[in-house]
């Protein structure tokens, strides 16, 4: 049963969700290996120029993305769209070139491919999309209180899952796309090994 290692990207520039997945390309069964938040805040020291803490924060998500990727076969993507002003375009456009310099061919899944094939409607919240995918994989390593807060008790899901839980409906959206079907198919046909 040959397994297929993917990763999906939930990119952004203050919140880079990553998860990586196991596809089992003869159940179609996908499971989640691990999951990653890489959060890059500003730089509140005046002195720093903005488009020197942008390349520092674009670094960080670009490493990590790149070394998330290192085992995986390939890496599903959703693309950000929409800015509603020059800094929010100004993110999406580091994002696009974080994704345009991986070493794998990102497979891009739209936000309502996304959204459809998780909650099955495009314009599902992001308490759904938490709600989905942590019903979906309740084992995996979502991000929970370590401690009781004025809003939580330990334990209790983060709302930066929405992040992480992005990224795994990205992939479950991505596995069902036709590039990733004829992938399937050519890693099905490759002989097995004894």
């Amino acid at each position: 049963m040959p397994l297929i290692r993917l990763a999906a990207f939930d990119g952004a520039l203050a919140n880079f969700g990553m998860a990586k997945l196991i596809f089992d390309t003869d159940t179609e069964a996908l499971s989640v290996l691990d999951l990653k938040l890489v959060k890059t805040e500003k730089s509140k020291v005046k002195q720093v120029r903005s488009s020197s803490d942008d390349l520092r924060r674009s670094r960080e998500n670009a490493l990590a993305a790149h070394d998330w990727l290192k085992d995986c076969v390939t890496v599903f993507v959703e693309v950000p769209t929409g800015g509603q002003d020059a800094k929010a375009t100004r993110a999406f456009g580091i994002i696009t070139g974080i994704y345009a310099s991986l070493l794998r061919e990102p497979v891009e899944v739209s936000p309502a491919e996304t959204k459809l094939a998780a909650v099955g409607t495009r314009t599902a919240s992001k308490e759904e999309m938490i709600e989905w995918a942590v019903g979906k994989f309740p084992d995996a390593p979502w991000l929970r209180a370590k401690s009781n807060g004025p809003k939580w008790k330990k334990g209790d899901l983060l709302g930066d899952n929405e992040h992480l839980a992005d990224a795994v409906a990205i992939a479950h959206a991505g596995i069902k796309l036709p590039v990733f079907q004829q992938m399937k198919a050519m890693i099905a046909a490759m002989p097995r090994a004894a």
